[in-house]
């Protein structure tokens, strides 16, 4: 109750608003070049001294109240006073996707905004590890990383790189655990598969995908992308023709037997809509039922995932191989042995992070409100943390509050 009281005339009797203001002022001006600027950002530092100055003097453990006005809203501090009472504890580890998560191509001209860059830095700061997870490859993960949060940061020993949707773990710093490679993991039969799929994809594409797709450079996953602006139709076609032609290079890897790439497409389409939906699209339904697939080759498609991203992807990849998995083991190299994480992200695959984290009692989970439906889904019945399109920094800004009201 005591922390209620103390929220309550702090953003009653304060203007907290201008405080959050001016420290937004200090911390996210860009480099000054002209006395005149400098002069004007001097001002309103001192001013900000000024106003936290008064909420120090004014509030019990004012410390905390004045960072509380300097970086969080009312909503975003009660919002946190909430998560507090229920769980009582501080985020002790950020596991972030990026794309349409942290940007966003719409809003943020698919650049991480400064504002959420600044707040990933207070939270390394506060020694607060973080996780970025994404689908995809290392190379391009660490690029704008470096280029976003700075060298220093990334190669601090408390950064980790999720890539390629759990295919491997990078985390700079940590000798012979610094890169991870999860796929090597697998068994046999399966990691023989990929082999097979990935010998092929290219040198046996149909003439109706040349020129289409090409080949993502991931290490393990066989990620077929378009040739055409994501969303677009002729993107489309050729992403739902790669899907088949996927499907097909599996079953026929799975067996010799001329009925394998049937199987394929059975197992599949039995288990996820969207491709039953692209098979009978392209009158590629096939001719047998999945409960004629013999059990070996059953075995070895329970560990493959076909993963269909609507004009954008097709993508085989390892069940083995998740988001998941790839948190856990970014978390054992950091040493977080106690996490309680935010989960940040947006897809299918993100989910699989959330609905560790809930099972396990080990963080919350936020998403933007264009998320998949099954991610929205989790979020609203958990801590209801959805935030608008590009918005990020608003759920930071409410676990950097949590950390701030956990003594």
């Amino acid at each position: 109750m005591e922390r209620y009281d103390l929220l309550y005339r702090l953003y009653g009797n304060f203007d907290a608003d201008a405080v959050r203001d001016a420290q937004d002022f200090v911390d996210l001006l860009p480099p000054l070049g002209s006395p005149v600027a400098l002069s004007h950002w001097q001002a309103v530092d001192d001013e900000l001294t000024a106003k936290k100055d008064r909420i120090r003097r004014a509030l019990s453990d004012g410390d905390r109240y004045a960072e509380l006005a300097a970086r969080a809203t009312r909503d975003q501090a009660f919002t946190a006073l909430d998560l507090y009472t229920k769980y009582g504890r501080a985020v002790n580890a950020l596991v972030l996707d990026v794309d349409e998560t942290l940007r966003s191509a719409g809003q943020t001209d698919n650049e991480i905004p400064r504002e959420v860059l600044h707040l990933l830095t207070q939270f390394h700061e506060e020694g607060v590890p973080i996780v970025i997870c994404t689908g995809q490859t290392l190379e391009n993960v660490k690029g704008f990383a470096i280029q976003g949060l700075g060298n220093e940061l990334v190669h601090s020993g408390n950064v980790s790189i999720v890539y390629e949707a759990g295919t491997g773990v990078f985390t700079p710093g940590h000798g012979s655990d610094t890169k991870r490679l999860l796929y090597e993991t697998l068994d046999d039969p399966v990691q023989s598969v990929f082999e097979s799929v990935r010998g092929r994809v290219i040198s046996d594409l149909p003439d109706a995908l040349r020129g289409g797709v090409h080949l993502q450079g991931n290490e393990f996953n066989v990620t077929l992308k378009p040739n055409f602006e994501t969303g677009s139709d002729d993107a489309e076609e050729v992403i739902d023709g790669a899907l088949v032609y996927l499907l097909d290079l599996l079953g026929e890897a799975l067996s010799d037997d001329p009925a394998g790439p049937d199987w394929a497409r059975a197992y599949f389409a039995e288990r996820d809509p969207e491709i039953a939906g692209v098979l009978d699209d392209r009158d590629a339904l096939p001719a047998s039922d999945a409960a004629e697939i013999p059990e070996d080759a059953r075995r070895t498609l329970e560990r493959v995932t076909v993963a269909y991203y609507h004009a954008d992807a097709a993508e085989l990849s390892a069940v083995d191989l998740n988001k998941a998995a790839g948190v856990r083991a970014a978390l054992d190299v950091l040493g977080v042995d106690d996490p309680f994480v935010l989960v940040m992200g947006d897809s299918k695959s993100d989910l699989d992070v959330m609905s560790w984290a809930a099972e396990n009692e080990c963080g919350l989970a936020a998403a933007p409100e264009h998320s998949s439906p099954g991610v929205l889904e989790h979020v609203r019945e958990t801590d209801e943390l959805v935030f608008p399109r590009g918005d990020a920094a608003s759920v930071l800004r409410t676990a950097y509050a949590l950390n701030l009201l956990v003594d």
